[in-house]
């Protein structure tokens, strides 16, 4: 299990992330060619479970032990009225989350996947971005180290949730200090605000894109982000070094992991995109960083939803990938 004290010592780590495994995925491409199906068939079925057999580390996995992580973190910025639901909902919908009564709950009993919550410090929300850095760097490493011990090395899939009044606003801010553009090219409505509600978010990530301006990625963390972001931060980079694929969730949770991705080329590449929300802009960082969205639905919970409701299509194209006898097996011609 890694420790790191600084933002330095987190990027090092990030530097020295395994990569895929070239002789598994060679395996399960050849594999994939000796299936009894036309080639191709499975259509994004079978890229997806090469890419997973690559991290995976064999040419025939199995996927049987996922994990959801859910992080809950409140903001300070929520003085500014940037969302239509009080700061209290999110100590109200962690018990929810850890009485089984939230949607992410049944989605996780639905695909088999264990399910944890971890709420950081809700009392003592970060500061307002207006004013000052959302977070201290001690703050920041703190949670990214909940979100890199929260992850179970025996999992085999992680999906990474959240819950925080105020992180829509969080999410683009990140995405904007990150990618480029204002406020208005990043904000949405969120919890539900109003036309009003929608331009008061846009003054409010412009005004924190002015105090905290040109920093390098892990400080636009640190300044712009919540800690329940880090925390999502921390468990994917987590489960990079244990080789555990990732599917990512939502707007906030992409705007997170878009964190790693500018602090080194890559490092994103144990993910894949579980959906593309409601949030208009999570599809412009997920076109940002190459990823293609497994499910369209509309989706804006938040949660982790999206991202669970997309183990099924992974579990789908694992079953097939592994379960499938090849050609010579079946004892059908391959023409």
């Amino acid at each position: 299990m890694a420790q790191f004290s600084t933002l330095s010592d987190f990027e090092a780590i990030l530097a020295q992330a395994p990569e895929t495994d070239a002789k598994a995925r060679e395996g399960a491409e050849a594999r994939n060619g000796q299936l009894t199906k036309p080639p191709g068939a499975l259509g994004r079925l079978e890229n997806l479970a090469i890419w997973y057999a690559g991290w995976r580390g064999t040419d025939r996995p199995a996927l049987e032990a996922p994990q959801i992580v859910i992080f809950a973190g409140n903001h300070g910025v929520c003085a500014q009225g940037v969302s239509a639901f009080p700061s209290e909902v999110t100590v109200q919908m962690v018990a929810n989350f850890e009485h089984g009564g939230a949607a992410i709950n049944q989605l996780a009993k639905a695909f088999g996947a264990k399910m944890d919550v971890h709420a950081l410090d809700l009392d003592n929300p970060t500061a307002d971005f207006t004013q000052d850095a959302a977070m201290s760097e001690a703050d920041c490493v703190a949670a990214l180290q909940t979100g890199w011990d929260a992850v179970d090395p025996s999992a085999d899939l992680l999906v990474t949730g959240e819950m925080g009044i105020g992180n829509t606003t969080a999410g683009a801010a990140l995405g904007a200090a990150l990618f480029g553009g204002a406020g208005a090219d990043w904000v949405g409505r969120g919890t539900g605000v109003d036309d009003a509600g929608l331009a008061n978010k846009a003054r409010v990530v412009d005004e924190g894109l002015a105090l905290h301006a040109a920093r390098a990625p892990l400080e636009v963390l640190r300044c712009l982000g919540g800690r329940e972001l880090a925390a999502m931060a921390g468990a994917i980079a987590a489960a990079r070094a244990y080789r555990i694929p990732v599917i990512l969730d939502g707007f906030i949770c992409t705007a997170a992991a878009s964190v790693l991705e500018k602090s080194r080329a890559g490092a994103l590449d144990h993910c894949v995109a579980g959906h593309l929300s409601a949030e208009g802009a999570h599809g412009k960082l997920l076109d940002a960083l190459g990823k293609e969205p497994l499910l369209s639905l509309g989706l804006r919970l938040g949660e982790g939803s999206g991202g669970a409701a997309a183990i099924g299509v992974l579990k789908a194209a694992v079953a097939c990938h592994s379960g499938m006898a090849t050609f010579a097996e079946a004892g059908v011609s391959d023409g």
